[in-house]
């Protein structure tokens, strides 16, 4: 596999290829794959900064950094925090790491777009301990988002891994 390439961007800096090709690779993803029916691209895109890897010109990996002040878990709920989502590896990339490679990337930007603030992150149940590793803690139990078992986390700005 070639080495992937991360870039940072702002969704109105994208290209309309640019933009087609996250938002198919979510759908694909949080929609299709996990037979989930949801609005994926949503308001929130326009307030966010996108981490969109790539290997050899295909969408390999993803995420987004909602702003702080925006990320809303439920109607009428926002985040202080800057909050991490729509992570995502493309099913032909998976088994290699890039999920890892990934969330270090995008911890890495959170440290530089928003400076020591905290990040929050809405985590699959079943991913809980890959985001223990990279810091997160839970901060609430368990519940449902679009049929989806959840659990609230957070990432103090000060913590190293």
């Amino acid at each position: 596999m070639s080495p992937v390439h991360f870039r940072w961007i702002r969704m109105q800096d994208m290209s309309a290829h640019e933009l087609h090709a996250v938002l198919a690779a979510r759908e694909a993803v949080f929609v299709v794959e996990q037979n989930c029916p949801y609005q994926d691209a949503d308001a929130l895109d326009t307030h966010s900064w996108h981490l969109i890897g790539t290997v050899d010109e295909a969408v390999a990996a993803y995420l987004r950094v909602v702003d702080p002040g925006y990320k809303s878990v439920h109607p009428g709920e926002f985040y202080a925090e800057p909050s991490i989502g729509r992570v995502l590896t493309a099913k032909a990339f998976r088994g290699k790491g890039l999920g890892l490679a990934l969330m270090r990337e995008g911890i890495a930007g959170c440290e530089r777009f928003f400076p020591g603030q905290d990040i929050r992150i809405s985590a699959q149940s079943y991913l809980l301990a890959f985001y223990q590793l990279l810091g997160f803690r839970s901060v609430g139990g368990e519940y449902q988002e679009d049929g989806i078992a959840h659990f609230e986390m957070l990432r103090n700005h000060d913590f190293a891994c």
